[in-house]
């Protein structure tokens, strides 16, 4: 488990670079309580089969199912 210290946000590159997706789709400012949850999975969709350049332009779904598929075998 990593602790990133206070108002260092360069040591929270992934959570940091994931907010930025995120708010592609729901601007700053936006309300959170007027938010669906159905809205939240369509962003949750498209982000997790978004490729990625960190994982060789696979999608994050992609990688994490071959994953599991290998570990249940």
């Amino acid at each position: 488990m990593y602790f990133a210290h206070p108002y260092h946000s360069w040591e929270r590159g992934l959570n940091e670079n994931t907010n930025g997706l995120i708010r592609q789709y729901f601007t700053k400012g936006s309300s959170f309580e007027t938010i669906t949850d159905e809205e939240v999975e369509v962003v949750m969709q498209k982000l997790n089969h978004r490729p990625r350049k960190t994982l060789n332009y696979k999608t994050p779904h992609a990688v994490f199912f071959a994953e599991s598929e290998q570990e249940a075998a």
